[in-house]
């Protein structure tokens, strides 16, 4: 049998530990999101590594346009750099005000 004070300490434990299951799935999914936002990363490597490979290329092809196709470049680079940043942005969001 459960006297009152016993029901009374059941139910301030569980509570608390409603409370600290709470909040540990609530870091998981921090986590996960988290590391789910910085997918983007890998194609981001991926698109700087086409941009300048499509450079080599066309300076290989066409020297004379060297200053402008390296214009380009460093356009597409910085371009595709700033979606590095939005995911990394995003990341750090997920982690630091949820």
């Amino acid at each position: 049998m459960v006297d009152s004070s016993n029901l009374s300490l059941l139910i301030f434990f569980s509570y608390f530990f409603c409370l600290f299951f709470f909040s540990m799935i609530l870091q998981a999914a921090k986590l996960i999101g988290a590391g789910l936002s910085t997918i983007a990363l890998a194609g981001v490597g991926a698109g700087i590594g086409t941009v300048f490979s499509a450079l080599i290329t066309s300076v290989a092809r066409n020297p004379h346009l060297m200053k402008q196709l390296f214009g380009y470049a460093i356009l597409g680079f910085a371009l595709t750099e700033a979606i590095a940043l939005f995911a990394l942005m995003m990341a750090f969001l997920i982690l630091f005000t949820f």
